[in-house]
């Protein structure tokens, strides 16, 4: 018996054996110690026969360069596909063992990897659970809903407003080329909606309201409170734009910009563990510290930073990517002060019912909750704007208001012709009116508050300098999937580059808000909401990254303009 098992032994293949398909035949091997079952051609025959995978490559050119690489200590196979000067078209993973695909991403997804889908990469997963979204959207829509007319105006409105869900849905799923397009109908819709309020200078009837305004603001209280709570539940919830903000906070308040001074990655020490995907983020930095990088965190206006100071004095930073209380802290606080503005607000240009239901939409709204439980400064330009409109009729208010929002986010910028010609346009040929001159002093002295931060360098003009580079410099060439604009990277897959349509637009948005301040002659408080809002909906709607972390921006304006009070039927 052991003359005959000895040449079996020594037979014994130490590789599988496949057919020309890439079908196994034969079982009975013996890898040696740390080589791979799979040859590269077997490996890469198992990926490009992946439904996903093969369906995406019959767009491009036949014969692509396709690369294969095994790493023993994951037992698993890395693929890569290019296409000529569409780049890397593909890329996956196949389980050595098994033979299996066990990830394959193409288009998109290979370079964007929030475009793989997933619930709870921005928010959480408990807030992205079906039931938690649902309940909002039923008590949004059960407190505002005009339920004595379910047919009317306000319901359709309320209804578009929530449609932004069936997009989010697709994109958490991973299917950006549904979930994109499906984003632009509700923006249409609100642009439309918005330049007809402020045409007709009136907001849609309604029938009287069912709840009384206590119900409605105890339910803007808990709501809130309810708000507070699902964000420290989720002590890891914030992104890389909250993130961004903590280490802004940080430079600032150790006397240092953040403009060319976020942590890199590069060729500094490693100094930390290794994330899932074996990569080490913290690296000891040119100031000493071990941190993680961000490379990128600075693409924003300076209020954007100053805004995390307090949150980073308080809580600090440990120089790592984890709970970032200071983050936790900034959202709230702005998130509050939208719900108060707006209370504000609708208190003095419509009594109480109007504040506690403005502040109730606030509070009920899905996508201002995203927000918040991203810990994102998403919240910070429209605080800013809420209290500017909530004292609009002082031309310094307007101005200030106006400068801190756009030195946090650039699109409110766009605003500064409407709220310079508030309540009166510029008379033609130009006539400024006494307001305007304390519209620009406003904005100057928010204008030099925000960026004394450049102080902080040793030369202010080089700072200056990075600046541009690191903000507008980035953003007006960045490309993204997030917007059907961004598709001409894919043309080669028969996606047709809409780049051209795409200037058309921004042309007719620029042309437009500077026609704002001629026209209407004389614009009241809802005709203001109603145009600030259509603003902030046309530069989302030529906006190359966009992503449902701005419908904040201009849900306030929306929600004043389509819920004030009118006649009754």
């Amino acid at each position: 018996m052991l003359l005959l098992a000895a040449p079996a032994h020594a037979s014994a293949s130490t590789t599988p054996v496949y057919d020309e398909q890439g079908r196994l035949v034969e079982t009975t091997f013996a890898p040696e110690n740390g080589a791979a079952r799979l040859t590269e051609q077997q490996a890469l025959n198992r990926f490009l026969r992946e439904g996903k995978v093969a369906d995406w490559l019959e767009r491009y050119p036949p014969k692509p360069t396709t690369d294969a690489d095994y790493d023993p200590a994951t037992g698993e196979w890395e693929l890569k596909v290019w296409s000529g000067e569409a780049g890397q078209i593909a890329l996956g993973t196949v389980d050595d063992r098994t033979g299996s695909v066990r990830e394959a991403w193409t288009g998109p997804q290979v370079a964007w990897t929030m475009a793989r889908g997933g619930a709870g990469a921005f928010g959480g997963k408990t807030i992205n659970t079906a039931w938690v979204w649902l309940v909002f959207c039923g008590a949004f829509l059960l407190g505002l809903a005009d339920l004595r007319r379910l047919r009317s105006i306000r319901n359709l409105d309320l209804l578009v407003l929530l449609s932004f869900t069936v997009s989010l849905r697709l994109f958490n799923e991973g299917e950006i080329f549904w979930s994109v397009p499906l984003a632009y109908p509700p923006l249409v819709y609100l642009l439309g909606r918005c330049l007809w309020i402020a045409r007709a200078d009136r907001p849609p009837r309604a029938s009287r309201p069912v709840w009384p305004v206590w119900v409605l603001a105890a339910a803007a209280v808990f709501l809130a409170g309810f708000r507070v709570g699902l964000n420290i539940e989720a002590p890891r919830s914030t992104i890389d734009v909250g993130f961004a903000g903590v280490i802004g906070g940080q430079r600032i308040a150790n006397g240092q910009v953040p403009y060319g001074h976020m942590p890199e990655q590069g060729e500094l020490k490693e100094c930390g563990p290794a994330d899932a995907s074996g990569e080490v983020r913290e690296r000891i930095q040119t100031n000493g510290r071990c941190e993680a990088s961000n490379a990128r965190g600075d693409t924003y206006g300076p209020v954007s930073y100053l805004a995390y100071v307090p949150g980073y004095l308080v809580f600090g930073w440990t120089g790592k990517w984890d709970e970032l209380w200071a983050a936790h802290a900034t959202s709230l606080l702005f998130d509050g002060l939208c719900l108060v503005g707006l209370a504000l607000v609708g208190r003095r240009f419509g009594g109480s019912r109007l504040g506690a239901t403005l502040a109730f939409a606030w509070a009920a709204y899905p996508f201002t909750l995203y927000v918040s439980n991203s810990n994102t400064n998403d919240a910070i330009m429209p605080a800013f704007l809420i209290l500017g409109f909530w004292l609009a009729s002082s031309a310094w208010a307007r101005g200030a208001g106006v400068a801190l929002a756009g030195w946090t986010k650039f699109a409110a910028l766009l605003l500064a012709p409407l709220w310079l010609a508030y309540p009166d346009a510029i008379g033609w040929p130009l006539r400024l009116r006494r307001g305007a001159w304390k519209w620009a002093a406003g904005f100057a002295a928010a204008t030099i508050v925000a960026f004394s931060i450049l102080l902080l360098e040793p030369d202010p003009l080089q700072a200056a300098r990075v600046f541009g580079e690191r903000t507008f410099g980035f953003q007006l060439d960045r490309e993204s999937p997030f917007s059907l604009w961004g598709w001409g990277q894919y043309h080669a897959a028969g996606i047709p580059n809409l780049h051209l349509i795409q200037q058309a637009l921004e042309v007719l948005l620029v042309a437009g808000a500077l026609a704002l301040a001629f026209v209407p002659r004389r614009r009241s408080p809802l005709q203001l909401a109603a145009l600030t809002a259509a603003v902030l909906i046309g530069f989302e709607l030529v906006l190359t990254h966009w992503f449902y972390l701005y419908i904040p921006w201009f849900f306030p304006f929306v929600a004043f303009a389509v819920l004030s009070a009118s006649r009754r039927e």
